[in-house]
């Protein structure tokens, strides 16, 4: 039934020589001729539609079948399948390319996820067919369709493991790879362009629309993937991607050294700012300097003319980028690209006048959430490791200050104790013959020690969540007393000492004394309860230890903590006592 209906309204239309044919028409072509492909009739299609006599009905109305056609080819089984090629080839030959264009990309938006990467492969082919046939005005269609293409891309998920690349478990791989076939003819024509002119305008249409398709490339799915290293996996779709997108950049004239440093040399206020902005997009720059400088691809065609200090300034925005998201995959990014940054800088030689710059004020703030609040433990140890290596680079004025400006901000007692354990090196380096200066001895060091050896909250203060930050200062007091000599003072420290006390010991040692205290009445309370109490499992007391009830503990759970409270507080006073100790015999008459 279907295909005599599908015959009658083909040779109605034979009869209509301008090609008005009515809206009747069409829905008749449509429905007829997608049921008979849904039947199995295809045979039989072809033979209708290649007739020379219906070739302008062809023209008109053949681009509405590709829905039922590309959903036959898709399922790949059905018996059918030649004949089904065959129609889409002379579809693409006879129909016109914007109508094609347009129901093509409609068949890659209307996807599920689960046959994204089918779709995409099968139809890249015909795609590039219709626009080659586009001539010179392909331009924004070629855009239009590598942005849809990409979209449909970036929902495939990243293979993580070596296994899951190679196996291509989600379709990334080989939808990558046939993307790269896709752009190779356009890229060509921009190629012999530049060949013929020894230059091509920045504004040639067709190479702004591969430039957009570079960058998206670069953020979505690039900037998600981790690259597996050669000697993991010789042969990696993705690898060669990355590095095929990079060539492409350099092929249709944008030089990969200007990309790296556009952040650093252009003008702050020129016309066309934001165009700029949306053509280069700082994500997309980012992924590509994680590719030159940690993936090491395509540095073949990156000339290594930058100074390391240059290249760590330039890569500074992309790594504050990097660092500022949540993804794990991007903080890794961000460290693995500041650590390559770094090595290539000579240690002890990055000048103060860098912590001026906002980004090397703003990266170390977004490395100490990596180390203090991320959940993977790698990330947090790796994001310790960057942070000493880029400590270890500044000179000593900017050491100096960098120690003093996260002491201001930190606000986590952990970092503030390995800031301490820095200033302890640095000022223990500087107390060795021939290793003397002004920012670790003297009149510098005295304000930088009044920010480490105090007390937020005075006596008040909580010291079992303040730990870190007041072992490291005691620690730092007690060398500096014996290591620099009261009749050397080269610390100062000596000088200082009298404040020292009334500012910090006297109160520190008020606060450990009324700490004990409470938390030995706690213990004998919770002793004595629990010999009460009939059933030890039942909590029948609360305690409160750095801000948090104990309620929902055994007694001998709260006991256990109590007691670990008391060890750490026995750990203060040793080094405490000790400090006292050598105050004492100082004051004591020789």
């Amino acid at each position: 039934m279907a295909l005599e209906h599908l015959s009658d309204v083909v040779q109605r239309c034979q009869a209509i020589k301008d090609e008005s044919f009515s809206p009747e028409d069409y829905n008749v072509f449509l429905t007829a001729g997608r049921t008979c492909i849904e039947q199995g009739d295809s045979a039989q299609v072809l033979s209708i539609l290649v007739d020379e006599k219906n070739k302008n009905i062809v023209r008109c109305m053949g681009w509405n079948l590709l829905g039922p056609l590309v959903q036959i080819l898709l399922k790949k089984e059905d018996k059918n399948l030649p004949h089904c090629h065959a129609i889409l080839s002379y579809l693409l030959e006879v129909c016109s390319p914007k109508e094609l264009l347009v129901g093509l990309l409609e068949q890659v938006e209307d996807t599920d996820s689960g046959s994204i990467a089918e779709t995409v492969t099968l139809l890249l082919q015909p795609l590039q067919t219709v626009l080659l046939r586009m001539g010179i005005k392909k331009a924004s269609s070629v855009g239009m369709a590598l942005s849809t293409l990409l979209s449909q891309v970036a929902r495939l998920p990243v293979p993580v493991t070596k296994e899951q690349e190679e196996d291509d478990v989600f379709g990334l791989c080989r939808c990558c790879t046939a993307l790269l076939e896709f752009v190779k003819p356009f890229v060509e024509e921009i190629k012999e362009i530049i060949k013929d002119n020894n230059r091509i305008s920045e504004d040639n249409e067709l190479r702004v629309e591969l430039l957009k398709f570079c960058m998206k490339s670069l953020s979505e799915p690039l900037l998600g993937v981790h690259l597996k290293d050669p000697d993991t996996l010789e042969k990696s779709p993705l690898r060669e991607f990355a590095t095929e997108i990079l060539i492409i950049l350099s092929i249709i004239g944008e030089s990969l050294p200007e990309l790296l440093s556009r952040n650093i040399l252009k003008k702050k206020e020129v016309p066309g700012f934001l165009e700029e902005e949306v053509r280069y997009p700082k994500e997309s720059l980012a992924c590509m300097s994680h590719l030159l400088f940690v993936d090491h691809i395509a540095m073949d065609i990156f000339p290594a003319v930058f100074s390391p200090v240059f290249v760590l300034q330039c890569n500074m925005e992309y790594i504050e980028l990097l660092l500022s998201r949540t993804e794990e995959s991007h903080l890794l990014k961000g460290l693995e690209l500041y650590e390559k940054s770094l090595v290539r800088v000579e240690d002890n030689s990055l000048p103060v006048d860098l912590l001026e710059l906002k980004t090397f004020f703003i990266v170390p703030q977004n490395i100490v959430k990596v180390m203090t609040l991320c959940p993977e433990q790698t990330l947090r140890t790796k994001g310790l490791k960057v942070f000493q290596l880029s400590i270890d680079k500044f000179n000593t004025e900017a050491k100096y200050k960098f120690f003093r400006g996260m002491l201001k901000t930190s606000h986590h007692a952990g970092v503030e104790g390995y800031i301490t354990k820095n200033i302890k090196n640095q000022i223990d380096f500087s107390l060795k013959p021939g290793n003397g200066n002004e920012w670790f001895l003297g009149k510098h060091l005295l304000p930088l020690l009044r920010l480490v050896l105090c007390l937020s909250q005075g006596p008040e203060t909580d010291l079992l969540q303040n730990l870190d930050r007041i072992m490291e200062s005691l620690n730092l007091l007690r060398y500096m007393l014996i290591r620099d000599k009261e009749w050397e003072n080269e610390t100062g420290i000596w000088t200082e000492l009298y404040k020292i006390e009334d500012n910090y010991l006297r109160p520190l040692r008020t606060g450990l004394n009324m700490s004990k205290a409470h938390y030995e009445a706690e213990l004998r309370s919770t002793k004595e309860n629990r010999r009460k109490s009939k059933d030890s499992k039942t909590p029948v007391c609360s305690v409160s230890v750095g801000n948090e009830e104990l309620q929902h503990m055994t007694p001998e759970m709260q006991i256990q903590v109590l007691q670990s409270a008391l060890f750490t507080f026995d750990l203060i006073e040793s080094v405490l006592a000790r400090i006292e100790e050598i105050i004492e015999a100082k004051d004591r008459p020789s």
